[in-house]
């Protein structure tokens, strides 16, 4: 599993057009839970593993290819 960071966080809410409290919210975490991450990258591993849950239950996907980031995955069948 690729490791969250606070950027492939940002670019996954981007994706979504998600606030800190949608993330928040999706996740079942406290606003101020994603906010420290965002700002200083300290989280558990349960925190992180709530966020990853999150945004792969709206199809996107935290990647690693030569940097991490984030993207959004279609399904089989459902390409444009």
């Amino acid at each position: 599993m690729t490791d969250l960071t606070p950027e492939a966080n940002r670019a996954a809410r981007a994706i979504l057009k998600w606030s800190v409290r949608d993330l928040a919210d999706n996740a079942g975490i406290a606003f101020s839970t994603v906010h420290r991450f965002e700002t200083t990258g300290i989280a558990t591993d349960t925190t992180r593993a709530k966020i990853i849950a999150a945004y792969a239950a709206r199809q996107v996907e935290i990647i690693d290819q030569g940097g991490t980031g984030a993207m959004l995955v279609v399904a089989k069948g459902q390409e444009g």
